[in-house]
């Protein structure tokens, strides 16, 4: 028997610019009937000093809540899809949603429900322009009370209804709490949305539509013409993208890696590129040993030294309790036999410094607890290192021959990633270090 196949696409900001964007987006959508279901982010910038529909909303909503006159900004907003209308020669009018916008901003609808009408808008101008049904994501996405998304209400309720139609635009970013409120998630969300439409669906493939043709083995602010990733796991990508690889919305992954369903990052502006496929798993060799490189700058390190302290029992629970109650969260623990080191983030440790200190020595009455700044992390990732002798070495002496020192070294028992710490000014070279030990 013969099944259909069905893809969710989700277009973003810059995808969807202006008239000229939408036309591509709609050859795109039209060239693969399997292509069904749409989730639009709203407009993005059309040029570098532009402004996003999303921060206008936002500064429209800023004046109101002052009692400011939001004319000025407003009709920004307005002139702009009507541009967009006009250029696609659409005859439609949104003057009632500009009115009922307009009415909800003065009356203080909230910050979410502002932001979330660029999408909105933008949604019933493709879905009018593709021919495809409009579906209002607050009808179907769902929050719970503590603003948490409500993923399994969501699932059966936006299953069902997309079950009745067999194509569909849903604007992304937003949904409803349960007293009818908006809602949005994280600035990005379109990308959660857009995952949470194929899980729903039972998808054979989640498309995802940028300006860049996949997703590239380093930041390209900082290596010149980085290699794009043809094939990358969840797991590859869930560590590039929490060390500060932006191409997807972190939270995107979850909804369509628990339903094993794989993720292509397109171009909107080159359709004839493949991309990066995002698979849960996978057998086929990449040409290079690691995957990708990423990184952040702005990390601290808190260093308790104590004499005898692996056979203390309970020293680490205690040091971490002292973070915990202050609401700081750690990303690595590389530690010796008489030391323990935490890495967490300089921003976390901004108002409790000094309360830290005081209750890890109050915990553990160290010989001594200090805290560095400057710290940079790398993260190394690819599936390819598993095994493979000598990788962590030659990191090392990558890094070493532009005469960096290293701060630190962490490796996980699973060998997907090397973490190495460096001081700030030394990691855009020893990101370009480590790329052309391992891709030129």
């Amino acid at each position: 028997m013969y099944v259909e196949s069905v893809k969710v696409v989700k277009f973003g900001g810059t995808s969807l610019a202006d008239a000229g964007q939408f036309k591509k987006v709609k050859d795109i959508i039209l060239a693969d009937e399997s292509r069904r279901y749409v989730v639009p982010s709203a407009p993005g910038k059309r040029f570098p000093d532009d402004e996003k529909i999303t921060d206008l909303l936002y500064s429209c909503y800023d004046a109101a809540t002052k009692g400011q006159d939001i004319e000025p900004i407003f009709s920004k907003i307005t002139e702009r899809f009507d541009g967009i209308i006009a250029g696609l020669g659409l005859d439609m009018s949104l003057e009632h949603e500009y009115e009922t916008i307009k009415y909800a901003l003065l009356h203080k609808a909230g910050r979410d429900y502002a932001a979330s009408r660029g999408e909105y808008l933008s949604a019933l101008i493709l879905s009018n322009y593709l021919g495809y049904d409009f579906i209002d994501a607050a009808e179907v996405i769902f929050f719970n009370d503590n603003g948490t998304f409500d993923s399994e209400r969501t699932n059966e309720v936006l299953g069902e209804r997309l079950s009745k139609h067999k194509t569909a635009v849903i604007p992304g970013f937003y949904g409803s709490m349960p007293n009818d409120t908006i809602k949005t998630f994280p600035r990005g969300g379109s990308d959660i949305t857009g995952a949470i439409i194929a899980r729903a669906v039972q998808a054979d493939l989640y498309e995802n539509w940028t300006d860049v043709s996949g997703f590239l083995m380093a930041d390209p602010r900082i290596v010149k013409n980085p290699r794009v990733i043809d094939i990358i796991t969840y797991r590859e990508l869930r560590e590039l993208s929490y060390m500060g690889a932006t191409v997807l919305h972190e939270e995107s992954i979850f909804p369509v890696r628990f339903a094993g369903i794989p993720i292509n990052i397109r171009n909107t502006n080159d359709p004839a590129a493949e991309g990066t496929m995002i698979v849960p798993q996978t057998t086929s060799r990449s040409e290079y040993i690691i995957t990708g490189i990423a990184g952040k700058k702005g990390f601290s390190v808190i260093t308790i030294e104590k004499d005898m302290m692996n056979s203390e029992l309970g020293f680490g629970r205690r040091v971490l309790e002292v973070l915990e109650k202050n609401a700081v969260s750690f990303e690595h623990l590389p530690s010796g036999i008489d030391t323990m080191c935490v890495v967490v983030a300089t921003s976390a440790l901004e108002k409790c410094r000094e309360t830290i200190v005081n209750g890890i020595c109050s915990v553990t009455e160290p010989e001594s607890v200090y805290i560095e700044d400057g710290l940079a992390l790398i993260a190394v990732v690819g599936r390819g290192m598993i095994r493979k002798k000598g990788t962590a070495a030659r990191i090392l002496t990558a890094i070493a021959n532009r005469g960096i020192n290293v701060r630190m070294i962490d490796q996980g028992s699973s060998e997907l990633n090397i973490i190495i710490g460096i001081e700030d000014s030394d990691f855009e070279e020893a990101m370009r270090a480590i790329y052309t030990e391992f891709c030129e």
